[in-house]
């Protein structure tokens, strides 16, 4: 009965083992890659390419200039992304919202599309900008044609909302525009709809095109965030709303962080940072051929130094350089404060990762020299 009692309990602990936040999410990004396969959508499971400087998404209108610049061009992102809120929001739209407007909202004559795409250029004192994009529901009519559009948009609670923010309201522009030029009729009328985690409850806001806002808002910020990328200048640190330091995936590169990083390019792996999701520095290296790991990275994941490219140690004091794998490192320790060429020279010099500006490609390839 005793050992009876022990094999159950083994199994028990073996099952239990199994279970964990790494497994679920190891799981979760598995069902993922599946899912967008199956739904003809590979090109989900790898980093996007790289953003030309006219072309804009209209969910990214009206946010930090320096935000965009650093998404537009792949930087590696510090954090994981809210797979909770992208969860929540996709459910509560495909199963919540569109049972709802097909059932409650539509009638005999008016149907209800879950989605339709715009592709317009729009002429701007810098040249050309493209704006490319996929609407949520849209309500149509038996041609198709579109009448009046929804933008579903989650939040924790709804108790407090009482106006549409800003840049949903541009993001409703784009896509009345975009629809009213691709079917040559005024779509000058939209829906705003907010859901609350927390309680189900909604909140919705119609709104008309606002061709001042349109002008001198929406356009004018497009412009601008064109200018810094065809001019190949890091915007200002100056975001458009107070909430976006606290969530952004570059606090510590932009220099809203902790640590002691600042204004920092785009390229490469903050030095001495071990906090980098393992997917995200797998985008960052598939997204940039010719690039590698730091030696601090390659210890926190010595699988990816496997596969890829990893730089030399470099020591602070003197001008030499050590593989990531130096002799005097352990297993459980990827630091090597002292550097083994100072030895016996006076004070030895600490191995630090290369810098920003030093993990570049090699020549030829993306650009590098």
């Amino acid at each position: 009965m005793v050992r009876v009692a022990s094999r159950h309990q083994a199994d028990v602990q073996n099952i239990y083992a199994r279970i964990g936040s790494e497994a679920f999410r190891d799981w979760y990004q598995h069902r993922q890659t599946v899912e967008n396969i199956r739904n003809g959508q590979p090109y989900f499971n790898g980093p996007s390419p790289v953003t030309p400087p006219e072309r804009h998404s209209p969910s990214r209108l009206l946010q930090c200039h320096r935000k965009t610049y650093y998404s537009q061009l792949n930087a590696p992102e510090e954090t994981t992304d809210p797979r909770g809120i992208f969860w929540f929001g996709t459910h509560f739209e495909e199963d919540l919202v569109l049972p709802f407007l097909q059932d409650a909202v539509a009638d005999e004559e008016t149907f209800v599309c879950n989605s339709l795409w715009v592709d317009f250029v729009v002429e701007t004192d810098v040249g050309e900008i493209r704006i490319r994009g996929e609407t949520d529901p849209v309500v149509v009519d038996s041609d198709s044609t579109p009448l009046l559009l929804f933008e579903i948009k989650t939040k924790r609670t709804v108790d407090n909302v009482t106006e549409p923010n800003r840049h949903h309201k541009a993001q409703a522009h784009a896509y009345m525009h975009g629809l009213s030029e691709k079917y040559e009729r005024d779509i000058d009328q939209a829906v705003i709809l907010y859901g609350g985690r927390t309680s189900l409850e909604i909140r919705s806001f119609l709104i008309e095109f606002d061709e001042a806002f349109w002008n001198e808002t929406l356009i004018t910020w497009a412009e601008t965030q064109t200018t810094y990328r065809l001019d190949e200048e890091l915007p200002p640190a100056t975001p458009e709303y107070n909430w976006e330091c606290e969530f952004c995936p570059y606090r510590e590169r932009c220099g809203e962080g902790d640590l002691a990083y600042g204004d920092s390019t785009p390229t490469g792996l903050l030095p001495g940072f071990p906090e980098y999701p393992r997917k995200k520095v797998v985008d960052y290296l598939e997204a940039h051929q010719g690039v590698g790991l730091t030696p601090t990275l390659a210890w926190e994941y010595p699988d990816l130094a496997e596969e890829y490219r990893v730089y030399d140690w470099q020591c602070s004091r003197c001008d030499a350089t050590h593989d990531w794998q130096i002799e005097n490192s352990t297993e459980t320790d990827y630091s090597t404060p002292d550097c083994p060429a100072c030895t016996g020279i006076g004070p030895p010099g600490q191995l630090v990762d290369p810098g920003l500006n030093e993990q570049q490609p090699p020549e030829g390839i993306n650009g590098g020299t």
